[in-house]
């Protein structure tokens, strides 16, 4: 069983920083890509940025310069620094992560619980 635990969501004032982080725990033999998605009241989910195992990254254009995703292999985990935040970025963010469990198992999407970011003053 693999499971995917967020933390570090919470109100901040515009312009100011939050760190997301999201561990994978349980059953990984192989994490190729992991990310962070994001849903705003009555908008669709939309991927924030994306980093893969060998490290190339994507961001969403709205974030580019302002957020900052990395991982950590050795403990399966992957942050997001969010810099200069926006009344706009507050939203339900989600950590996404893409495992094969076992040697012999595919590869699976797992979700984590979401964690709720709002930026206000």
């Amino acid at each position: 069983q693999v499971q995917l635990a967020e933390s570090g969501g919470g109100l901040v004032q515009p312009g100011g920083s939050l760190r997301l982080s999201c561990a994978a725990s349980g059953s990984i033999f192989s994490i190729n890509a992991m990310a962070w998605y994001r849903q705003a009241p009555g908008k669709q989910r939309e991927l924030v940025a994306i980093i893969f195992s060998g490290g190339r990254t994507n961001y969403a254009d709205s974030v580019k310069g302002r957020f900052t995703i990395s991982r950590d292999n050795a403990k399966n985990t992957v942050y997001l620094q969010m810099n200069s935040l926006k009344p706009e970025d507050t939203a339900v963010y989600d950590c996404n992560a893409r495992i094969r469990p076992t040697t012999l198992s595919i590869e699976y999407e797992y979700w984590g619980q979401g964690t709720q970011v709002t930026v206000s003053s």
